[in-house]
């Protein structure tokens, strides 16, 4: 083998060694400070609460809520704060037309019904729509 084979042979060695360590690079994986907001992932969603039917009117309607929260969590959370008695009934309601399923999470229902940026719910003590 000739020098000039020999140096020839290093620079390839030292090619493939530079592009092995450029796709090490590419296929990383991102720093942990680093993540992308997936929709499980719990970061809070604004609830706008509005009284409807016979339901007293709640002082302050925007509230932040973790995703995973469920239905009846937000429902228990309005008897709470109205100082309801549990065993009275309340009922909520997505776009004035539906009531979702008391184990549905909050992020399943912000994901498909909500808008800018909000999740808007009306609650009443009575059935009102649907």
């Amino acid at each position: 083998m000739s020098a000039g084979e020999n140096v020839e042979s290093s620079e390839n060695a030292l090619k493939e060694t530079a592009d092995s360590e450029k796709d090490a690079k590419d296929t990383e994986p991102t720093p942990p400070d680093v993540q992308a907001i997936s929709p499980h992932n719990t970061y809070k969603i604004d609830l706008l609460l509005k009284a409807a039917g016979d339901a007293p009117i709640m002082k302050k309607k925007k509230w932040a809520v973790e995703r995973n929260k469920t239905v009846y969590w937000v429902a228990d959370f309005i008897k709470k704060y109205l100082k309801c008695q549990q065993s009275d009934s309340l009922f909520i309601y997505v776009n004035q037309s539906f009531a979702p399923a008391p184990d549905s999470e909050i992020g399943t229902v912000f994901d498909c019904f909500g808008s800018d940026g909000k999740l808007v719910l009306h609650y009443c003590k009575t059935q009102a729509w649907g």
